[in-house]
């Protein structure tokens, strides 16, 4: 059964959910900058949204369980494939893969975009609101 509030929200209510755990990736990135060994970690925002809407893309590889005692992870992002590792763009002798300037700017895209996508879901909730009211 298809949630109400789905079609009333459309994709920013996922989006929302998606940039906030985008958000602490990103932090982890940057705090773990100097950490030998680290490697850096982002989501595929595209891969992400689409598993969160339902959307099954073709190719998808799912976890195979031997034992009915086994965890599942539906839902997880790292399940899903949407967390991936980055290839570092400039090789360090310590073997971290953080490159500080980009992580920097990837987090302040991805903070521009959280706040956009909860512009538009407070300006539907106001509507939505007004709608009740009889305004």
């Amino acid at each position: 059964m298809q949630n109400p509030l789905n079609s009333l929200f459309g994709i920013h209510a996922q989006a929302v959910s998606l940039r906030a755990e985008r958000a602490e990736l990103l932090a982890s990135n940057l705090a773990n900058s100097d950490t030998p060994n680290f490697k850096a970690k982002d989501i595929d925002f595209k891969s992400a949204l689409s598993n969160a809407q339902g959307i099954q893309n073709q190719g998808n590889v799912s976890l195979m369980k031997s034992s009915a005692q086994h965890m599942s992870l539906d839902g997880d992002l790292l399940s899903s494939g949407a967390i991936r590792y980055r290839v570092p763009s400039h090789p360090s002798l310590d073997g971290n893969t953080v490159d500080s300037d980009y992580e920097k700017s990837a987090f302040t895209e991805n903070a521009i975009r959280y706040q956009i996508s909860l512009s538009i879901l407070s300006k539907k909730v106001s509507g939505l609101i007004k709608t009740l009211r009889g305004e």
